[in-house]
């Protein structure tokens, strides 16, 4: 019975999402980034190969122009993607999953194990962010697993602190407490009791977390803490620092990069946008009254009446 609820609630949720054109148009951008990203370098040139001139202007040869090494922009740019697209989102999966195991265990069983799990939780939230990962990212090894780990390790317990309270918050209902009559087991009714209920926050969690490792990634690269022989949009924006891109004014070397990933970022918060419109009682309340009322009486001033006929 309960797995049947939690089905019909993920397709009331899905179904919600794919008809709101907030997070329709956030998913087009989004999917549009990962599918160039993934696809658009076999079909562009190598991007650490010496082509022509450095810091060249756009041309028709190269639509983006050249770094300061002679190296194609556009194929920079696409070939970044990838990498960075790829930790941005294994980094914010692994953020919403460590959040839910830490928050979902502490609020469901409290007493102890949840004064244990939330001190853990505190200390990691106190911790100053930017000083420890500028701390880690240069003391570790450079590479991509380095950036994952240094990202998780320092996002995970804002996403921890807010599952706990949720858990909380569900953890007296009748229907936790029924699964507990009937003698399920406590790890089956944290994750299928529990976690469909929570899935909005989960989805918005991982989208949060995903902008926030695609932003500090990025920023990390660029003050040259991350492999700069590798190719990611961090990188790009390091190499036109290194070679002056501001003072030379070759600003078609950082401005392509700059633009992918506001684009990206903008489209996960479309996303977000919409699906707190899809499950926000009291968003669709409001979307509901609109329906029913003609248009144009919302903003007059005079409290509406809605008189059902039936």
């Amino acid at each position: 019975m309960s797995t049947r609820l939690n089905d019909s609630i993920l397709i009331r949720w899905l179904r919600g999402i794919l008809t709101n054109k907030k997070a329709l148009a956030g998913s087009f951008l989004v999917l549009s980034f990962i599918f160039i990203a993934f696809v658009g370098p076999f079909f562009t040139y190598d991007p650490n190969a010496f082509l022509d001139t450095p810091l060249s202007p756009p041309t028709f040869t190269h639509w983006f122009g050249t770094t300061g090494q002679g190296q194609d922009v556009l194929a920079q740019t696409i070939s970044g993607a990838r990498q960075t697209l790829l930790i941005g989102f294994c980094t914010g999966f692994f953020v919403v999953v460590i959040g839910a195991l830490i928050g979902g265990i502490s609020g469901y069983y409290g007493g102890r194990v949840d004064d244990i799990l939330s001190m853990v939780i505190n200390v990691f939230l106190v911790m100053p962010g930017l000083p420890l990962m500028v701390i880690l990212a240069s003391w570790l090894p450079p590479g991509p697993l380095t950036l994952m780990g240094v990202l998780v390790l320092t996002g995970w317990a804002w996403n921890a602190r807010v599952i706990r309270s949720q858990m909380m918050a569900l953890r007296g209902r009748d229907f936790v407490s029924a699964a507990i009559v009937s003698g399920e087991r406590n790890i089956r009714i944290i994750v299928i009791e529990i976690m469909p209920r929570m899935l909005s926050l989960l989805a918005s969690s991982f989208i949060g977390a995903s902008i926030y490792a695609i932003s500090a990634q990025v920023g990390l690269e660029f003050l040259g803490l991350g492999d700069v022989s590798t190719v990611t949009w961090g990188t790009n924006l390091y190499w036109a620092s290194n070679d002056l891109a501001l003072l030379t004014g070759s600003w078609w070397t950082f401005v392509p990069t700059g633009l992918s990933i506001a684009f990206v970022s903008f489209g996960l918060t479309m996303i977000n946008f919409g699906i707190d419109e899809v499950t926000n009682p009291r968003l669709i309340s409001e979307r509901n009254w609109r329906k029913l009322l003609p248009k144009g009486k919302m903003n007059d001033g005079i409290t509406p009446v809605v008189i059902n006929h039936d």
